[in-house]
């Protein structure tokens, strides 16, 4: 089992980052593929990013591809996302998520540990 803790949410202007991280615990966390999700008010969880176990695959929704990477070191438990050209459409709460699969997933009903969030704001 594995528990996460998201972090480096905040207040921010259109047009400037943000870098999230997802810290976890426990073990073999090498073994797990992550996720990002976003739910804004009154919406739908949605797919954000995905990487593989070993870090070798990534995934995007469509409306982030280009903006936002998504990345993990293993060494450190750590998963990343570094969200560039930030819109007022991506204020929402973040949520990191695991899978104890190798190959990640754009569904959040296959991940069964998910961490608290982060509120994401963006101002314009």
């Amino acid at each position: 089992q594995v528990q996460l803790a998201e972090s480096g949410g905040g207040l921010v202007q259109t047009g400037n980052s943000l870098r999230l991280s997802c810290a976890a615990s426990g073990r073999a966390f090498s073994g797990y593929a992550m996720g990002w999700f976003r739910q804004a008010p009154g919406k739908e969880r949605e797919f954000v990013a995905s990487v593989s176990a070993t870090g070798s695959t990534t995934s995007y929704a469509d409306s982030m591809k280009g903006r936002f990477t998504i990345s993990r070191d293993n060494a450190k438990n750590t998963v990343y996302l570094q969200m560039n050209s930030l819109k007022a459409e991506d204020t929402a709460v973040y949520y990191c998520a695991g899978r104890f699969y190798a190959n990640p997933s754009y569904r959040a009903a296959d991940y069964a540990y998910w961490g608290q969030g982060t509120q994401v704001t963006v101002s314009s």
